[in-house]
């Protein structure tokens, strides 16, 4: 009965894989240890063997390996202890790797029956219509107020006098392209010598649009001056 057992305090399965694997790997420590000692061993016998198949000792050579077969047979059983003590070690690894994720696992799923458990579905249909009523109300509200803001610091007469102005702009710009488009000569599209005979006439209308232009710069100079 181990010190821990006596004052009844069980070991956790973290602590038992922990304290399993760390005797799997002094075990495969001691077998690798063995097999190295045999092999250095087989390499004596050899040795010894050549020395006594040179001397023609043939009864001890053979008696030598026989022993040499027995240690070989040996060092293959040591090589298969480690592969299966080496398998256990990774079943033991993945089985704790299982553990930690069945823990973690289960520490989820008690943190979302938690969340869970405050979320009410009822309660958050319910804000998201209110957080919608409350939405529009405010876009309402800000509509109103642009509106007695305009209102308040909108001057009287403020909007007549300014479709006045700009439809006085208008007419002016009006007036002007009429003009402009009744000096602009009539012509068609005809054969080549048609169009030398508009060049000129183009010509001499360049100084008609020049004072076209000078015109309605005074035009809108007397309006920004009103």
């Amino acid at each position: 009965m181990s010190f821990l057992n006596i004052f009844g305090k069980k070991k956790t399965p973290k602590e038992l894989l922990r304290e399993n694997k760390r005797q799997i790997d002094r075990a495969i420590r001691d077998i690798d240890r063995e097999r190295m000692s045999l092999q250095s061993q087989e390499k004596k016998l050899i040795v010894e063997m050549k020395k006594m198949a040179k001397n023609n000792q043939n009864e001890a050579a053979k008696v030598m390996a026989k022993s040499l077969i027995r240690m070989r047979h040996n060092i293959t059983k040591y090589y298969t202890v480690k592969s299966q003590l080496q398998a256990v070690s990774m079943r033991m690894q993945t089985l704790k790797a299982t553990q930690s994720m069945a823990d973690a696992m289960k520490g989820v799923t008690k943190a979302l029956t938690g969340m869970n458990g405050q979320l009410s579905l009822p309660e958050i249909q319910k804000t998201l219509r209110e957080f919608e009523r409350q939405n529009e109300k405010m876009d309402m509200t800000s509509e109103i107020m642009d509106d007695a803001m305009d209102d308040a610091f909108e001057e009287e007469g403020e909007a007549e006098e300014t479709e006045e102005l700009v439809q006085q702009v208008f007419d002016e710009i009006g007036i002007n392209l009429n003009t402009q488009l009744a000096s602009v000569p009539a012509t068609q599209v005809a054969q080549p010598q048609q169009q030398q005979q508009q060049q000129p006439q183009a010509a001499e209308a360049e100084p008609v649009g020049d004072g076209i232009d000078e015109d309605l710069q005074a035009r809108l100079k007397n309006l920004r001056g009103n």
